[in-house]
């Protein structure tokens, strides 16, 4: 990971060059990599450290309204740029095999659509991060797993990278299998905040986890077969992406067989 990292930043310059839109640039959070890192430091600060420290001595928020709010919320937004993504007919794109991802084959509104998109994609995976604050502040400890952790950080500044460099239809693949997976899952936290009454409709909870696993391992053979094609997309972004789709794999399947495959006695 650490190399990955290294390479990312040796290779910054060729990455930038290889933008398809350098307007980008302008927009909020989007000059350099900068504010974004020091968004996912604090949080990562806050939800490790500072915030346990906080509420050591203090009673648990119960917050259960503004959870209500903020799950209904993200249920409708969710459901909003899904229904962007696929208005823009993407599927098509996706699997064509010219694999054509340069800006100059790229119709300019087509483009356009899918870079501001992206961007509201990247806004979503920013107020995400507020999943794990409100744990912070209920106390719920146990939920604040490494996996949590660094899927939200990693999400969080993958995005930025995809929207800054490689907003293209084939990589749309990603925004699109992730929003239509957190419609589901706000939709199971909404209900879960709604009180215990609701609890009777939870019983598919663990499929949350295997839609999980299915939209990884479909980006990491769309991811592998981008390069197989090679296509025209940083390769040194596609290998970063596909390092973590091994280890969202890796982490979320490890998770499944703790949580639902243990061996009643």
């Amino acid at each position: 990971m650490a190399g990955l990292i290294h390479t990312l930043v040796s290779n910054y310059n060729e990455i930038e060059e290889s933008s398809k839109d350098a307007s980008v640039a302008s927009w909020p959070l989007m000059g350099s990599p900068g504010p974004v890192l020091c968004i996912v430091g604090v949080y990562l600060m806050f939800v490790l450290k500072v915030g346990p420290k906080m509420m050591e001595k203090r009673p648990a928020y119960q917050l259960n309204s503004t959870l209500i709010a903020y799950n209904a919320f993200q249920v409708l937004f969710s459901l909003w740029l899904l229904l962007k993504l696929v208005d823009m007919n993407i599927i098509r794109a996706i699997v064509s095999p010219k694999c054509d991802v340069d800006s100059k084959s790229t119709d300019p509104a087509t483009q356009s659509s899918l870079t501001r998109n992206g961007w509201w994609y990247f806004t979503a995976k920013i107020m995400e991060l507020l999943d794990t604050v409100f744990f912070v502040l209920r106390k719920k400890q146990n939920q604040i797993s490494f996996l949590h952790v660094y899927h939200h950080s990693m999400t969080a500044t993958l995005s930025w990278f995809y929207v800054r460099f490689m907003p293209s239809e084939q990589g749309a693949i990603v925004g699109l299998l992730n929003t239509f997976v957190h419609v589901v899952m706000y939709t199971y936290y909404l209900l879960a905040a709604m009180g215990p009454q609701y609890k009777k409709y939870l019983w598919w909870k663990k499929y949350l986890t295997v839609i999980q696993l299915v939209q990884f391992l479909i980006v990491l053979t769309y991811l592998c077969m981008l390069l197989a094609m090679d296509c025209k997309v940083s390769k040194s972004l596609t290998y970063f992406f596909i390092t973590n789709m091994v280890i969202f794999l890796y982490l979320f399947g490890n998770f499944y067989r703790k949580t639902y495959n243990k061996k009643t006695v």
